[in-house]
């Protein structure tokens, strides 16, 4: 497809920013990518028969593209399937029965008895099916109109998955280990699935999302994860970055291709990352996050590595391998494809400040001046 030269151009500038900050360039490829291959039981990705990888003047296969992770399939993998990690075909096309059943339901026109009586079921609890998320009340922060999570199950070489980790065999994030949050900075998160106000005597209370500072969830990763909506990623490579910009909250991820990890100590949103090529793969190693960002509970000595393989015209196969000996008992990782998409990623404008933070520090004093009037009441 065909992009704004605009856009081309900002990737290129991002690109050339990165490396002119890249520490310590180097001119071979890294020694981890032996540990991390040796280290990371998912399978090698199956390409397509027939197909040939697009590559650039460098020789490298051609990364560049607008792709989407959205899928209905989750992160982890529902108890009741246990270790069963690939579906059948009659089971997949239960699922996405059901997910095009609920979104035809959701998305129809309101019922007109509920319009003709809304003045009376406004007042009363919010127990409407609107979310595509399956929350209600005040856990549905968007209604169906403005999400759009992904509706099909995730496929790795055409096979349906019910997780997109793979081991454990139990498709989940291994057990914590004990004390592995002790002394580590307190973490902000917020999602539907979440309905409680949460600590909001500040700014700095409240979580990235909400503050517009970092995506919601972790759609920017690593690991990248769908989320309600801006499920998009646009991949631009030239021959010492490699950029992701993530739609959701327009963070951008720059990797430093052949590059040693910085040793002047800042920790960086979204980690120190580096990138190397092992045949047509692209292997990126992240570490170092910054000790204010939640990237699934892990602590200061996570790390996590990711493997980038175009399969076909339209799927990039994303492998991920996440280790932390101080947080989880073993490490754990998995796989999925990311799908080609035939538009560009749209601005996301969120910006720190914007009315809904202050709506929810005003709404936290006035439940403060309400629970000072019940104390006072208690003591006469």
């Amino acid at each position: 497809m065909n992009h704004p030269a605009n856009l081309r151009a900002l990737f290129v500038s991002l690109a050339a920013l990165g490396a002119a900050i890249a520490p310590g360039l180097a001119s071979a490829q890294t020694p981890q990518a032996t540990s991390v291959r040796a280290s990371a039981p998912v399978n090698a990705p199956v390409v397509r028969p027939g197909y040939q990888v697009p590559r650039l003047s460098t020789g490298k296969p051609d990364l560049n593209g607008v792709w989407t992770n959205a899928t209905a399939t989750s992160l982890e993998r529902a108890t009741r399937y246990g270790e069963q990690l690939i579906l059948s075909d009659e089971e997949m096309a239960q699922m996405e029965k059901e997910t095009f059943a609920r979104n035809a339901r959701q998305n129809a026109r309101t019922p007109k008895e509920i319009q003709d009586n809304w003045d009376k079921i406004g007042r009363g609890p919010d127990t409407l099916d609107e979310c595509r998320s399956g929350s209600r009340g005040p856990a549905c922060g968007y209604n169906a109109g403005w999400t759009d999570p992904g509706d099909w199950v995730m496929r790795v070489n055409g096979q349906g998955r019910t997780s997109l980790i793979t081991y454990p065999k139990n498709g989940r994030m291994p057990a914590r280990m004990p004390g592995a949050s002790t002394g580590r900075t307190r973490i902000v998160t917020s999602s539907e699935e979440d309905a409680t106000r949460g600590v909001a005597d500040n700014p700095e209370d409240r979580s990235l999302g909400e503050r517009c500072i970092m995506s919601f969830g972790i759609s920017s990763g690593p690991v990248m994860t769908d989320q309600l909506y801006n499920n998009t990623y646009q991949f631009v490579q030239t021959k010492d970055n490699f950029v992701i910009w993530v739609e959701m909250v327009h963070d951008a991820r720059i990797v430093k291709l052949n590059a040693t990890h910085r040793t002047d100590g800042i920790k960086p949103w979204m980690g120190d990352q580096i990138g190397w090529w092992d045949g047509d793969t692209l292997v990126v190693e992240t570490v170092g996050f910054h000790p204010r960002q939640n990237v699934r509970g892990g602590g200061p000595r996570m790390k996590v590595t990711e493997r980038f393989t175009r399969v076909a015209e339209d799927r990039l196969h994303y492998a991920f391998h996440v280790e932390d000996p101080d947080t989880w008992v073993e490490p754990w990782g998995g796989e999925y494809e990311f799908a080609a998409a035939s538009d560009h990623v749209y601005e996301y404008a969120c910006h720190e400040g914007n009315y809904g933070l202050s709506g929810i520090l005003s709404g936290a004093r006035a439940d403060d001046v309400k629970a000072a009037a019940k104390k006072a009441a208690a003591k006469r």
